[in-house]
């Protein structure tokens, strides 16, 4: 697979000819989403769903389909029936050819007085694994990690152990909109001896194949 950054947490994987996409929101691109054969959406909050930058790319090619948890899935699946699944821990699926597993049930916790909201994460093809806004740790090897670098509900640390425990062969960052460049290099540096794996970062538009 080919693996392009988009902004903050947003991800293009393309093979075969056909292009899914992870969490087009208000903090990527505008046309983050276009072009996408398949969408794939972790959560309701704003940086991971944006619902015009969906409803884009659904109108801009009438076979694209979503697959996403209910709360997102209720705000979209009237408008394109049919072409909204509800999913949840422990489904599989196909989506434009790419295989699917779903990981993860609840957002990590912010502060203890905010409810925490549901959260999926996806693994795409056995190898590639995005985890939302959460710390989840699938029942099945990771070869590539999607890894949150840098959010209201994490800390260096717990990034560094998440890589720790999961293992995978390298890690890529994501969810990194909020992380100044004068603060990259820490995170760099750190996780990168730290976590134990290789550990790269993608500038957005930029592409690595997986």
């Amino acid at each position: 697979m080919k693996l392009t950054k988009k902004s903050h947490a947003c991800v293009r994987l393309e093979k075969d000819g056909r292009t899914l996409v992870l969490d087009p929101g208000g903090f990527t691109e505008e046309d983050a989403a276009l072009g996408a054969d398949a969408l794939l959406v972790t959560h309701e909050h704003p940086d991971h769903f944006d619902e015009g930058r969906l409803r884009a790319a659904l109108e801009a090619n009438p076979a694209a389909e979503v697959w996403t948890l209910r709360s997102v899935a209720e705000r979209i699946a009237a408008a394109f029936p049919g072409r909204v699944h509800t999913v949840g821990h422990g489904d599989a699926f196909t989506a434009a050819g790419f295989d699917v597993q779903v990981h993860g049930e609840l957002h990590a916790v912010i502060h203890p007085d905010i409810p925490r909201i549901t959260n999926v994460g996806y693994l795409v093809d056995g190898s590639v694994f995005h985890p939302g806004d959460a710390l989840t740790v699938p029942d099945h090897p990771v070869d590539t990690l999607l890894l949150p670098v840098m959010a209201p509900w994490n800390k260096i640390s717990e990034v560094i152990d998440y890589v720790r425990e999961l293992k995978p062969r390298r890690a890529y960052d994501i969810h990194d909109a909020l992380l100044t460049d004068l603060a990259r290099p820490i995170y760099d540096r750190q996780i990168g001896e730290l976590g134990g794996t290789d550990h790269s970062r993608l500038v957005p538009g930029s592409s690595a194949d997986v």
